[in-house]
């Protein structure tokens, strides 16, 4: 995964909106909103949204999620190796 496009890669859960872009806007239809589905840089939602989406991949891959000092430590034992993923 790309580091610049991580926080695109989130989906949101909540019902978001945007108004249209000034001169991407259909004609006759400037009064119409876009409704959000993946996020987008600057939208509150994004981080979090990012976090659930790698958080659920991560437990597929059997990591085990280690909420002690840390929100963000991921473990996983591999026979004597171990991976961390801070």
């Amino acid at each position: 995964m790309d580091v610049k496009t991580t926080y695109l890669n989130g989906d949101l859960k909540e019902n978001v909106f945007m108004s249209q872009l000034e001169g991407f806007f259909v004609k006759e239809d400037e009064h119409k909103v876009c409704k959000l589905v993946k996020s987008l840089y600057g939208l509150k939602q994004a981080p979090r949204a990012w976090y659930e989406m790698l958080t659920k991949h991560l437990l597929k891959l059997n990591f085990k999620h280690y909420d002690i000092d840390d929100a963000t430590l991921f473990v996983k034992k591999v026979g004597k190796i171990v991976v961390l993923h801070p």
